[in-house]
């Protein structure tokens, strides 16, 4: 299926590796030429080498998002490498453990990381998405967004991005920009959180796997890759104000 992608430009956050780079990597495959992003300079030079050696067009560009000059400092080179942005995947982040008991500070720690890198980028692009009157903008929520599960902070700034979707859904839709969420489940890469976990402690993720899994596996960072572009494309043109589950049923949520 041609996704229709080609020559869109997308900006995909934290794409160094993991679920940024499968996203970035599936687009690619597609014909968007993509800008990664990352904050390790040795990292991200290392995901767009090898996302070139397969044929995608790829700009590497070392920015801390979780800082507004930071998203602007990416937006900016973005637009001086390809002229323009049709594409947001706000994928930075990851696990927060603060819980009731933390100083504002860990719980500030977490809506860095994972609410304001999604509004701030959402707000530098939208703009010209809407001129052109056509964009996509996926947020990479979590299951435990849409569901109680993991720490407070992570789930209470996973849910942010849920509402975050949602109302730019509704704001941006008379311009034909779409905005998504995408919530993965539990995922194993190399150097992941879920991969530490088995590398620590194999037989309790064998269990955690047959009691929580019903594939009977863990999801690959393609898995959710290939929804991302899909969702991107114009094959999913009425698709907006939407969450996706990629989780192979792990989820107990009914919506």
């Amino acid at each position: 299926m041609d996704l229709g992608l080609t020559n869109r430009v997308a900006i995909v956050t934290g794409s160094s590796r993991g679920l940024g780079k499968a996203a970035a990597t599936a687009l690619a495959r597609e014909g968007a030429r993509v800008i990664l992003n990352a904050r390790t300079e040795s990292s991200l030079q290392a995901a767009a080498e090898e996302i070139r050696s397969a044929g995608g067009a790829v700009e590497p560009i070392a920015a801390d998002v979780t800082t507004e000059s930071g998203c602007q400092q990416l937006v900016d080179s973005a637009i001086r490498a390809f002229g323009q942005v049709d594409i947001l995947v706000n994928n930075a982040g990851g696990g927060t453990r603060a819980s009731l008991a933390s100083p504002d500070a860990e719980w500030n720690a977490a809506v860095d990381w994972m609410f304001w890198p999604s509004l701030r980028l959402s707000r530098m692009v939208a703009p010209g998405m809407r001129e052109r009157r056509w964009g996509a903008i996926v947020m990479i929520s979590s299951i435990y967004g849409r569901e109680m599960g993991g720490s407070g902070s992570y789930q209470v700034a996973k849910s942010a991005q849920l509402s975050l979707s949602k109302a730019l859904a509704r704001e941006l839709a008379p311009d034909n920009v779409r905005v998504l969420t995408v919530a993965p489940g539990s995922i194993l890469f190399p150097g992941g959180s879920w991969w530490r976990r088995q590398q620590e402690d194999p037989e309790a993720m064998a269990r955690f796997v047959a009691q929580d899994m019903p594939l009977g596996r863990f999801g690959r960072p393609e898995e959710v890759g290939d929804v991302v572009a899909f969702l991107c494309s114009d094959r999913a043109s009425l698709v907006t104000g939407a969450c996706i589950p990629v989780d192979g049923c792990q989820s107990r949520s009914l919506i």
